[in-house]
């Protein structure tokens, strides 16, 4: 079955339960060496960093107040990478802001409002909605894997965010268990849009999948088309959607191996192990990942 028909194919099953209040998340821009330089600051002259949430592969993460309306927001910090060429930089700053403004224009629930897209000291900032709740990789990361029916209403809720993403002709490129929240009350959010397209992986950017955390805690849910090297789709993101969801109920993900090459090799290649957890969302997450 082909995996941009299956919109309506998840089961429903009950709500699950929001743990404590955390976002994944992004490297400090080059140069800085303190893990909170950004406290205190305040940003494009209005977002004031209260804390920082955390810290990974392309940037920094942190709560901060909007002094101008007064209310709570996230502010991601993206920074290039050290070798990238000034044209590349300002390709990638160019490309943040306009998918950032395209996530910006899906009228969803289950999408990460986008406030604002900025900068401060030539980095790109986007604001966003703050989110009550962890992220779905930390809660099979303290919880374990996640009871079939309580993924099954998690990717429901997923597949119509990107529904509504895909009608507005915006591809997501990077869903994975970290790029999606639980709020507290049952509400699942997908965020980093703005990010992902940063990630994408087809055309001339293949070549540089081995640039330091491009594509780390990607890699593992990169549909087959963009370990190819070809244009993704909707069906790029459905294909990331089954991968989440399956590591959700399996607990890892069933293609990762040891090396970048070797993982690209089995996504392409490699059948899918069949799920022996997921029960009655078994053969939902084999036909999301039909290659």
């Amino acid at each position: 079955m082909r995996r941009s028909r299956l919109y309506t194919r998840i089961p429903s099953g009950r709500r699950r339960t929001a743990g404590e209040e955390t976002e994944r998340a992004v490297p400090v821009p080059s140069g800085q060496a303190q893990e909170g330089y950004l406290v205190g600051k305040v940003l494009a002259g209005r977002y004031r960093v209260t804390e920082l949430v955390g810290r990974g592969g392309m940037g920094v993460v942190a709560r901060a107040v909007d002094e101008a309306l007064g209310r709570e927001v996230a502010v991601k910090v993206l920074r290039a990478y050290t070798d990238a060429s000034p044209a590349e930089l300002a390709h990638m700053r160019d490309r943040m802001r306009r998918e950032a403004r395209a996530a910006a224009r899906i009228r969803h629930d289950g999408v990460v409002t986008v406030h604002d897209v900025t900068e401060e000291q030539g980095l790109p900032v986007i604001v966003m909605e703050l989110v009550d709740g962890p992220s779905l990789d930390e809660v099979v990361s303290e919880r374990g894997p996640l009871d079939p029916y309580e993924a099954a209403a998690i990717g429901a809720k997923l597949m119509g965010a990107l529904d509504a993403a895909h009608r507005a002709g915006i591809l997501h490129r990077d869903v994975k268990p970290g790029n999606v929240l639980l709020e507290r009350g049952g509400r699942v959010v997908l965020t980093d849009f703005g990010i992902a397209t940063m990630q994408a992986a087809g055309d001339e950017e293949m070549a540089k999948l081995t640039r330091s955390g491009q594509l780390v805690g990607s890699l593992d849910y990169l549909p087959p088309e963009r370990a190819q090297g070809r244009e993704p789709g909707p069906a790029s993101d459905i294909w990331s959607l089954g991968m989440t969801l399956y590591a959700a109920v399996e607990g890892v993900s069933p293609f990762r191996r040891t090396s970048v090459w070797s993982t690209l090799a089995a996504i392409v290649a490699e059948p899918l192990p069949a799920p022996r957890r997921a029960g009655p969302l078994g053969p939902v997450l084999l036909a999301l990942m039909a290659k």
